[in-house]
């Protein structure tokens, strides 16, 4: 797993679709269920006629970390649910990334939402770490 600045990285040698079906099997054992599927590729296509990649923005939440990061920031919404993106490398390989919780709870500035922050973290890194083996 690669970390960035802002999120948590795995490359895959498995087509799209399979990433794609297994991240959120990964996701659904860690507590997170895919609230929202964003297909870029076609979105792209029949709004600007521009083609791109296979590409996935998969909203995942978990109701009781939201319902905690919620408790403790109001406007926390704004930056929920989850984001992880699935897009092919090339085919036959993919790449499964999501957001990282806590450098982005940390630029909201509330404490209370560390704890929340650290254990979605956690959930995260289990699911794609799954992904890798």
């Amino acid at each position: 797993m690669e970390e960035t600045r802002y999120g948590l990285r795995v490359n895959l040698e498995m087509d799209y679709e399979k990433a794609v079906e297994r991240v959120t099997a990964a996701l659904k054992e860690e507590g997170f269920g895919v609230l929202t599927s964003i297909d870029v590729q076609q979105t792209l296509k029949q709004k600007i006629d521009q083609d791109f990649r296979k590409y996935v923005i998969l909203g995942a939440c978990n109701p009781p970390l939201a319902h905690k990061a919620l408790q403790a920031e109001l406007e926390i919404g704004l930056m929920l649910p989850c984001n992880v993106v699935v897009y092919e490398r090339e085919p036959g390989t993919s790449t499964v990334a999501a957001m990282s919780p806590i450098p982005a709870m940390d630029m909201v500035g509330n404490a209370d939402l560390r704890e929340v922050a650290a254990e979605a973290d956690e959930r995260l890194r289990r699911a794609l770490h799954r992904l890798e083996t």
